[in-house]
């Protein structure tokens, strides 16, 4: 079944479904594995960032319940992020690769993707307590779907559109703010949160794409778009801060500085992209696309 909410349905057994199923779906890969303990564990932590988004969204409904909810899958996903962290760091380099411009620097990345490797490989060794952490994450999940019971969310139709109408403003006015620092500031936390907020965006026109198919499909696949190029910024800014914090893991003085100037070029094209992207995806105000899911809400719903 999809990620997505139905407005013609009651609002709390619908989020119940839609939550009740990711964690589920969580449990089962978690202890089928059938791709492998580390790509379970990454499909995992994908249903956390869903559920956390979807709580974000229906927020004002229940806040004691997002709150408790919320700290319980961002721990859990915690605890399971050191080896897929050292996973993305190879698979950002191999991004990389692609857009390497002399046999140099395709030499120098290829240097790069082997000792993280071998890095991710340490790691993978140090985690003996692995299976443990994964049992005390079923767990959680476990009880995160016995504490769906608990949910209170309004019934009436008018009280449902407000209600997620809110939670749509909120996140996009979160988007503004985030692109407008990003124009005015290049550190990579501005544009980590641009990140956020678009993954977000993304997920909850999924969540609601009933409301508007072919309206929003268009800007889900636009806002896809955006997610990964900002995704693969985000990676490259990990990657910097791992040169800087553990600079012996990649040679010598030149080489790090050969690398790191590999980093920028990369990293700057994808800003410049992005940027002219998000001026696209959120070119509406927050208040006129709250307003519009809102009546499209009350529509679909009566």
């Amino acid at each position: 079944m999809p990620y997505r909410i139905r407005p013609d349905r009651p609002l709390l057994a619908e989020v119940q479904t839609v939550a009740r199923r990711e964690l589920e779906k969580a449990i089962e890969t978690l202890e089928a594995r059938p791709e492998g303990l580390h790509e379970a564990i990454h499909a995992a932590r994908k249903k956390f960032k869903r559920l956390r988004n979807l709580y974000r969204l229906i927020a004002s409904g229940d806040k004691p319940f997002r709150r408790a909810e919320n700290a319980r899958l961002r721990d859990a996903g915690r605890s399971l992020s050191r080896i897929r962290d050292a996973t993305a760091l190879i698979e950002t380099v191999e991004h990389l690769s692609v857009h390497a411009l002399t046999d140099d620097e395709a030499e120098t990345l290829a240097a790069a993707r082997e000792v993280l490797a071998l890095r991710r490989d340490e790691i993978a060794e140090t985690e003996r307590d692995l299976e443990a952490k994964v049992a005390t994450v079923v767990a959680e999940c476990r009880a995160a779907i016995e504490a769906l019971e608990s949910l209170s969310l309004p019934s009436k139709t008018g009280h449902a559109a407000r209600l997620m109408a809110k939670g749509w403003r909120k996140g996009l006015a979160e988007a503004h703010e985030a692109l407008e620092t990003c124009k005015g500031e290049s550190h990579g936390e501005a544009f980590h949160d641009l990140r956020k907020a678009a993954q977000a965006y993304w997920m909850n026109l999924s969540l609601l794409r009933d409301l508007w198919p072919s309206a929003f499909g268009a800007k889900r696949t636009e806002a896809k778009t955006l997610v990964d190029l900002l995704g693969h910024e985000h990676d490259l800014t990990v990657l910097t801060t791992l040169l800087d914090h553990e600079p012996e893991t990649f040679g010598d003085g030149e080489g790090q500085s050969f690398l790191l100037a590999i980093i920028i070029r990369r990293q700057m094209d994808l800003r410049r992209e992005a940027l002219d992207l998000a001026d696209r995806v959120f070119a509406d105000s927050a208040k006129h696309e709250a307003g519009i899911v809102e009546a499209l809400w009350m529509r679909a719903a009566t």
